[in-house]
C-alpha cells in the first residue's frame, strides 16, 4: 500500500520514506522514525503500517497509563505497535528494551518523535543495536514532481516550502510559517530550554536567517543578537536538533592550502526561511538581494532530504581556502569525491565552470567528478561537467 497525502488538487504524493522503513522493520526490532514536526510522520506511519496499532503518546490517558503501569501497559500492547511522540514517556525505553530481547521479533514496535534530542538521548541509552533510525523531512522534489505540484520556476515552489499542510489545507505559506514558529517555540523550545525572552530567541532565529550559505562567525552572532557565545551554542544546538537548520561541515583535506574550518548555516526549509527573512511572496523573493545564497540552500536542503528519504545516509561537505578559492558542495558517491557548484542563473555560461575548474587542479591526480546545478529546467552535458537542474535532484 502507498503512502498517500490528499491534497486539494486531488494529486497523491507518495512518500520515499515508506520502501525503506517497510525494508527495515524485516530486520531490525524496533524503527524509529524522527523529522521536524508537521512533516508527515503520523499520516506515513497510520497508512504505511495499517496493520500495526497506532498509540498516540501526546493524548494524557495513553500517557499517564504507560508512566503509571508500564507492564500492563505493554502487555496489552506487546507487538506490532506504533507509539507517537514516545519520548513523552522516557521509562518506557528500557521495558522496550526487554521485551525486543526477549521475543526477537522483527518489526515489533515502531516508534515515532518529534523531538529528536529527547528520543535519540532514550534510544542511545536503553536501545543501541536495536533500533533502526529514519528521518522523514517536508516533501522532496521528486514527491512534489511526481504528483504534478512542482513549479516550472525554482523561486515559486522554494517560496511555498514543502510542508504537507502547504499543499493540503490550502493555507498561505506565510500563514502557515508564521504560526509553525509560534507554535515550535511555545513547545519545543519552552522543553528544552529555559528562555525568560522568547522574543530575543525568535530574533536570535531571525538573525541566523540572514546568515543563510554563510560561514558562520559565532561570536559575531552571539554580539549582535545581545547573548553570550556559550549561550548562542546552545541555542544553535537546539535548531539543530529540532531540525529547524543544519550546519554544513567543511572538508579538511587541505591540499597544501589553509582551508577554513568553520561551518556554513542552511536552513530544512526554505518557506520557512523566506518567512524570516519577510519575504511575502515570489516576487519579493525573484528580486530579494541574495537570492543566489537561497537558491544555495534550496539545493543543500533538497540534498540532505533526498538522502534521508532514501537512507542513503550520505555526508556533505564544503571546502574554501584562505586565497578564496571554493566549491559548494563536497560528498562521495562509489568512492569517488564529487565537487557541485550551485548557481540560481537559468543560463549556462562559461565562467560557471571557473571555480570547479581550479579545484580539478587544486586536487591534482585525484579523480573527481564536476557537476553544476542550476536554477534552469534542463540537464545538460558540457566540458565535462555534468548540469543538472534543481527539479532532478
Amino acid at each position: 500500500m502507498k503512502i498517500q497525502v490528499y491534497i486539494c488538487t486531488m494529486s497523491v504524493i507518495e512518500r520515499t520514506l515508506e520502501k525503506t522503513v517497510k525494508m527495515l522493520k524485516k530486520q531490525f526490532p524496533i524503527v524509529a522514525i524522527t523529522g521536524p514536526r508537521q512533516a508527515g510522520k503520523t499520516t506515513l506511519l497510520k497508512n504505511a503500517f495499517e496493520n500495526y496499532r497506532y498509540i498516540s503518546l501526546e493524548n494524557p490517558d495513553n500517557r499517564y497509563y504507560a508512566e503509571t503501569n508500564p507492564n500492563a501497559f505493554l502487555k496489552e500492547y506487546d507487538q506490532y505497535v506504533i507509539f507517537d511522540e514516545v519520548q513523552r514517556v522516557p521509562s518506557l525505553f528500557s521495558y522496550l528494551q526487554t521485551l525486543v530481547d526477549d521475543s526477537g521479533i522483527m518489526g515489533q514496535f515502531i516508534l515515532s518523535g518529534s523531538q529528536n534530542f529527547q528520543l535519540m538521548e532514550n534510544i542511545t541509552q536503553s536501545l543501541a543495536g536495536r533500533v533502526a533510525i529514519c528521518r522523514l523531512f517536508p516533501f522532496d522534489h521528486q514527491e512534489l514532481k511526481k504528483a504534478k505540484l512542482i513549479s516550472e520556476h525554482w523561486t515559486e515552489t522554494a517560496w511555498r516550502g514543502c510542508y504537507p499542510a502547504i499543499y493540503d489545507r490550502k493555507i498561505k505559506p506565510t500563514t502557515y510559517y508564521a504560526n509553525y514558529i509560534e507554535t515550535y517555540v511555545q513547545r519545543d523550545i519552552s522543553d528544552l530550554l529555559k528562555i525568560s525572552d522568547m522574543r530575543l530567541f525568535k530574533n536570535f532565529i531571525s538573525l541566523c536567517a540572514m546568515r543563510v550559505g554563510q560561514v558562520l562567525n559565532m561570536n559575531n552572532l552571539a554580539k549582535e543578537c545581545g547573548i553570550t557565545q556559550p549561550t548562542a551554542k546552545s541555542w544553535l544546538s537546539v535548531l539543530e536538533t529540532s531540525y529547524i537548520l543544519f550546519m554544513l561541515p567543511p572538508y579538511y583535506k587541505n591540499y597544501k592550502k589553509r582551508i577554513i574550518k568553520s561551518p556554513k548555516l542552511y536552513f530544512y526549509d526554505t518557506g520557512l526561511l523566506c518567512n524570516l527573512l519577510g519575504i511575502k511572496n515570489e516576487l519579493g523573493l525573484r528580486k530579494y538581494a541574495q537570492a543566489g545564497s537561497l537558491f544555495e540552500n534550496f539545493v543543500m536542503a533538497e540534498k540532505i532530504k533526498r538522502s534521508e528519504h532514501l537512507y542513503e545516509k550520505n555526508e556533505y561537505w564544503y571546502w574554501r581556502d584562505s586565497n578564496g578559492n571554493e566549491i559548494d558542495l563536497l560528498h562521495i558517491d562509489n568512492g569517488q569525491l564529487v565537487a557541485t557548484e550551485i548557481k540560481s542563473t537559468e543560463t549556462i555560461l562559461p565562467n560557471l565552470f571557473n571555480a570547479l575548474n581550479k579545484f580539478e587542479g587544486i586536487v591534482g591526480d585525484e579523480k573527481i567528478k564536476k557537476e553544476l546545478i542550476y536554477g534552469g529546467n534542463k540537464n545538460q552535458k558540457r566540458l565535462n561537467v555534468s548540469i543538472a537542474s534543481w527539479t532532478s535532484i
